[in-house]
């Protein structure tokens, strides 16, 4: 009985944020896995992940990703956009492996971290462009992302060019929703 006791403690108090999914249900999660997103444990267990992506898009074109992985071996990784409980939008980088290989969803355990930048070279975007597309994607204007990085605003409106010529984008909605999509790159 101990045994059993000291793994539920185990898994309750890591620092390393973990969930039990079943079919992309939270079964399980452990404390520092709600306080990244801000919630409380028993306001995760028995949802469906999709409360923690930004869009029901990304959720689905994640899992057809991680699904399609799952069928060539048990584990996958990817480094993605999901959404805190206050709204605001962050970069994770996320580790799946399944307990049941022959229906990979049936039976997983997920480990997330919050990173500071997408350090992928996603849409040939370079390292300042992955930083500011974190704040435009959060609804900061020039004047506040500037603020917040210590450049000049000019410097951001520059950024914020390029990338919506990169992303095809003709205004702020399109730029975001094409940042949310292109930030989660095949593996």
């Amino acid at each position: 009985m101990l045994d059993h006791n000291l793994e539920e403690l185990a898994f309750r108090e890591s620092p390393a944020p973990q969930i039990i999914t079943k079919n992309r249900t939270i079964l399980r999660c452990n404390k520092a896995f709600a306080t990244l997103f801000g919630y409380e444990v028993e306001d995760l267990e028995g949802e469906l992940i999709l409360k923690l992506y930004p869009s029901s898009a990304d959720y689905y074109e994640i899992g057809e990703r991680c699904l399609h992985a799952l069928r060539i071996k048990t584990s996958y990784e990817d480094e993605r956009f999901m959404q805190h409980r206050d709204r605001q939008i962050f970069w994770a980088r996320a580790r799946g492996v399944t307990l049941t290989p022959e229906q990979p969803f049936n039976l997983m355990i997920w480990s997330f971290e919050r990173i500071h930048h997408n350090r992928t070279k996603t849409a040939e975007l370079t390292h300042r462009e992955q930083e500011i597309s974190g704040y435009i994607v959060n609804g900061l204007t020039c004047k506040e992302t500037a603020q917040a990085l210590g450049i000049s605003h000019r410097t951001v409106e520059v950024h914020r060019g390029r990338l919506m010529k990169k992303l095809g984008a003709k205004n702020t909605a399109e730029l975001v929703s094409k940042i949310i999509m292109v930030t989660n790159p095949e593996h």
